[in-house]
């Protein structure tokens, strides 16, 4: 699926998780691992060498290719240059770091970089209670039918495929936002009628693939119904959208996906549709 990841590192827990993820990931697929350490201009180079060098020792017992970089800048930056400059395919980070002398990644930095980057990025939290699995087995698809949400149902129909992994597609009415407190509402049913097509149109693209799927509609906050969704179905992956539907009809996605990264029990990877959509 990916040639080429990156994976962006500061030495912290979160970080440290999202590259032994993606070492596993680079030593089943035979891919290459970039590992890229960003600095400020005052950090002492014999402390980002040793940085590097401790993250570098997660994965250097796979099977795979693995590139060393560091550059000095602003860390989403630097980040975004360089998966622009080296052909990556997929950038995997970590959701919390530290910042300080010599320690400048992930937490607003991933989310800017999720906002910005032109390749999937997989989001992975350091927490205990974080799935990490791979090969994925269940995959999860929120949708609300924007562009962004059908990219990336085709991102995950395709690691469906290679995986050969069940995709549920889940659509959330999110009454909160839109001002709806009973499900009574003369709304509810036109927001209920879109969810519901959105759903059955992703479960008939992912049938006509061969692969499984399961479709469903949930009401509430959208990333709590995602979150707990995804726990109820044990999915080992979330795939989103970065952004979502504008207006009062939103659905889902957009602040919601930034909130799932933030939370999610399972690693997100995010994807932004190209600029042609």
């Amino acid at each position: 699926m990916f040639e080429r990841i990156l994976v962006p590192t500061d030495g912290s827990g979160p970080a440290n998780a999202a590259l032994e993820f993606a070492g596993e990931i680079a030593g089943r697929e035979q891919i290459t691992a970039h590992v890229l350490h960003v600095v400020d201009s005052d950090t002492k180079t014999d402390d980002a060498d040793e940085l590097l060098a401790e993250s570098r020792e997660w994965i250097t017992d796979i099977d795979a290719t693995v590139i060393d970089e560091r550059r000095t800048g602003e860390p989403q930056d630097a980040i975004l240059e360089y998966a622009a400059d080296n052909g990556i395919d997929a950038i995997v980070m970590g959701t919390h770091g530290r910042r300080g002398i010599g320690r400048l990644l992930v937490g607003s930095v991933t989310e800017s970089v999720v906002r910005n980057a032109d390749v999937p990025v997989l989001v992975v939290r350091g927490a205990s209670e974080v799935r990490r699995r791979y090969p994925f087995e269940t995959i999860l698809v929120p949708s609300d039918g924007s562009v962004h949400a059908e990219a990336a149902l085709e991102r995950a129909l395709a690691l469906a495929e290679q995986h050969d992994a069940t995709v549920h597609v889940l659509s959330v009415v999110d009454v909160t936002p839109a001002g709806i407190e009973e499900r009574a509402d003369l709304r509810l049913e036109r927001l209920e009628s879109y969810a519901n097509r959105v759903v059955d149109d992703a479960v008939a693209a992912a049938e006509e693939a061969g692969i499984d799927a399961v479709s469903a509609v949930e009401y509430g906050s959208t990333d709590q119904r995602i979150r707990s969704y995804g726990d109820e179905v044990d999915a080992d992956l979330v795939v989103m959208g970065t952004h979502g539907r504008s207006g009062l009809d939103r659905l889902l996605l957009g602040s919601a996906t930034e909130r799932m990264l933030r939370t999610a029990t399972t690693p997100v990877l995010t994807v932004r549709a190209s600029a042609d959509n």
